[in-house]
């Protein structure tokens, strides 16, 4: 995975095949398989590149089909449903090879006035500065050197903040899974649609963790977690190399699946809402 925002930004540019064919590049990685996050971003990026600039991501859908190879380019297929009044649709077919590996549906508007409201912020929280590194923390749980996770991990800035588990500093009877963390690029972006593409990526890099918390497991550890389908609106404008706050909650866990969402905020707003459901199992 990108070490480096550079990485990252290499990987989020596409190679444009034909009209609303984009190739993808594959990073260096450890991992046997794409991380799902990757695939939804260069998606992301590539339904962006046939849409009129006026118009911005508001909302996705994406299932993960299959697990990617990472040794194997992935040629992305972008079908252009609908230019209306204000609205764009576009459908993105990810292939390798001859496998379908995901589909995304998007959606995009372009911004008019409008009614106002959101949910607050969290209240005292942490600042970033005084949270560990989750490198760190991954590394006292698993036994691993936070160089492993910096190497597959390094684009992102990750500080985790707590969760729910017994003990845990966000115990909540309302919610028995909670997590939270802060999280930016670790770097600097320019490209307005590669802020979305780029917050797409992070926002799988924790989100369905969080289905585990109640139950003493550790994702790569001792459960193994597939994400299925990843769902995404966003609200307001962000900047994906500033901190957002990520507020996690698993509302259920149930039948070998686990289903979290998540609220992203920058300062006091609201600027995106995720939603997720995934494979969770215990490794026996």
């Amino acid at each position: 995975m990108p070490q480096s925002v550079t990485e990252l930004i290499d990987l989020l540019e596409l190679e444009e095949i034909e009209i609303g064919l984009f190739r993808a590049r594959q990073p260096n990685t450890q991992l046997q398989r794409v991380f799902g996050g990757q695939v939804l971003a260069q998606a992301v990026m590539a339904a962006s590149r046939t849409v009129a600039v006026d118009r911005v991501l508001h909302s996705l859908h994406g299932y993960f089909l299959v697990p990617g190879r990472t040794d194997l380019p992935i040629v992305f297929d972008v079908e252009a449903v609908r230019d209306g009044g204000s609205f764009s649709s576009r459908r993105v077919v990810a292939r390798q090879g001859r496998r379908v590996i995901f589909y995304l549906s998007s959606s995009f508007h372009e911004n008019e006035d409008g009614f106002e409201h959101a949910d607050p912020a969290p209240a005292e929280v942490p600042p970033p500065d005084s949270c560990p590194r989750l490198s760190d923390v991954l590394a006292r749980v698993a036994g691993r050197e936070p160089s492993f996770w910096e190497q597959e991990w390094g684009a992102l800035d990750v500080r985790y903040i707590g969760d729910s588990r017994p003990g845990g500093v966000l115990v909540d009877p309302a919610h028995p899974a909670r997590a939270r963390v802060w999280i930016k690029v670790s770097g600097t972006l320019h490209d307005d649609r590669m802020h979305q593409a780029a917050l797409a990526y992070a926002s799988d890099l924790t989100l369905l963790a969080a289905s585990t918390v109640p139950h003493g497991v550790f994702v790569g550890l001792n459960a193994q977690a597939t994400s299925i389908d990843h769902a995404m609106w966003f609200h307001r404008p962000f900047s994906a190399d500033d901190w957002l706050l990520f507020d996690e909650i698993s509302p259920s866990a149930s039948g070998g699946l686990g289903l979290s969402s998540g609220r992203l905020f920058q300062g006091e707003a609201l600027i995106a809402s995720v939603a997720q459901e995934g494979l969770i199992r215990p490794l026996r």
